[in-house]
């Protein structure tokens, strides 16, 4: 049953589809518009960022510009999809190349590192990719792209470890990989929020945090939280 304030939100939800043409010069002007989205991102912010202003800088009308976006969130959705899936391929390409196991630790920091130093470097590469992010954050249909791509790369690396660490339970494992990612991607953000951190440090410091945490992962007891006397 659908009540008038769930009706309410799904009206407002805003149209996404993106028309994606066949014919190499719509595959022109469909980069072009986004490439544009991305640099105005950049510049003025999701909030900001409109189809007019996309129109103005990319020289041409609001009606060419519908033909494949309907609408802004049509863009900011396409263009948070492409960064998902090049920081998807990272993980998938470093996973075939998994750090955990048999390995000692300097290896498995080392790994981490080179891991989240793509990421960063494929998120900077991205046409706005901080205001991406920032986005993904706050407009809910971008959160659910956001989402697809955490559980996909939460089945890859769960599957990963699971090898590792058979005696593991799998609730134990994927709140491990949610902790992980979480602390992954909000160590990319405040680096690209803040160019004046050192990001060697802040990287090299989230690696290590990550190394320990999944080598120890099998071989720690379960502590039970101290009572504390409210007294005290």
């Amino acid at each position: 049953m659908v009540t008038q304030g769930s009706s309410t939100r799904l009206a407002a939800r805003p149209d996404l589809d993106t028309k994606t043409p066949q014919r190499q010069r719509g595959k022109d002007t469909f980069e072009m518009i986004l490439a544009t989205a991305g640099e105005l991102l950049s510049e003025v912010g999701f909030e900001k960022l409109t189809t007019n202003l996309v129109c103005e800088r990319a020289g041409m009308t609001p009606p060419a510009l519908y033909r494949y976006f309907p609408n802004k969130y049509a863009l900011l959705t396409e263009l948070a999809k492409r960064l998902m899936a090049a920081q998807d391929a990272v993980v998938d390409r470093f996973m075939r190349n998994e750090a955990y196991g048999s390995r000692s630790l300097d290896e498995v920091v080392a790994w981490n590192i080179a891991l989240r130093k793509e990421l960063i470097r494929v998120t900077r590469a991205q046409p706005g990719g901080l205001w991406i992010l920032r986005a993904i954050r706050s407009v809910p249909v971008l959160q659910e792209v956001r989402n697809d791509s955490r559980d996909k790369v939460l089945d890859l690396h769960v599957g990963h470890v699971a090898t590792i660490y058979p005696e593991v339970s799998i609730e134990t494992l994927k709140a491990a990989v949610r902790l992980s990612e979480q602390m992954t991607y909000t160590a990319i953000e405040m680096l690209l929020e803040d160019p004046l951190l050192d990001e060697d440090r802040i990287v090299e410091e989230v690696s290590w945090m990550t190394a320990m945490y999944f080598l120890n992962l099998g071989s720690r007891p379960r502590i039970a939280p101290m009572v504390i006397d409210p007294g005290d």
